[in-house]
């Protein structure tokens, strides 16, 4: 749950929208219980997409922390 928080936290600040596509499903990336119940495993490949007038920044800051592995590493 924490890396979820981490995750949701750090996007309900830019006003784009954000989905996370895991194993061909579309999750909002702003909603803790989605991300939860999509059940994401570590090392997983998921694919980012942002839309709106602050996407670039907010793609950038969700890349880096997939990246940093949530900072659960």
């Amino acid at each position: 749950m924490r890396a979820a928080q981490t995750f949701v936290s750090a996007m309900e600040k830019y006003s784009s929208d954000i989905t996370l596509n895991y194993s061909g499903r579309n999750i909002n990336g702003k909603s803790i219980i989605s991300i939860m119940a999509a059940c994401i495993k570590r090392k997983s490949k998921i694919t980012v997409f942002c839309s709106g007038s602050d996407e670039e920044a907010m793609l950038s800051e969700a890349a880096s922390i997939i990246k940093n592995g949530f900072g659960e590493e």
